[in-house]
């Protein structure tokens, strides 16, 4: 094998290797969970890669989360919806039978 017979000096060395120059990489946001992800490569926070989760276990972890935070349906609730139907009811009813009213005074003169 070839060995070189001289050393190489500093500045043929720095010449060479200026070329050599670092980049910045190429990063992306996470569409899931809104982490900062590199490009092409699933997402280190939830597990997310393009259409869908890249682990069974991150999409279970993930399913979790959104089950945790759904409210849960009380009675109080129900009952609260029920009786703001029943005003909205109540309401539309008081206006047909005031345009009714109207109406009829108009015809009559």
């Amino acid at each position: 094998m070839a060995t070189p017979k001289k050393r190489t000096g500093k500045a043929s060395q720095a010449t060479r290797r200026a070329n050599w120059k670092g980049s910045v990489p190429a990063t992306t946001t996470c569409p899931n969970c809104k982490a900062i992800v590199l490009t092409h490569t699933v997402c280190p926070e939830c597990g997310y890669y393009k259409d869908g989760f890249a682990s069974i276990k991150k999409q279970e972890e993930a399913k979790a989360q959104e089950v945790k935070e759904e409210p849960k349906k009380t009675r109080k609730t129900r009952a609260k919806k029920a009786q703001t139907e029943e005003k909205t009811v109540e309401a539309e009813v008081v206006e047909e039978t005031k345009t009714e009213e109207t109406t009829v005074e108009e015809t009559k003169e």
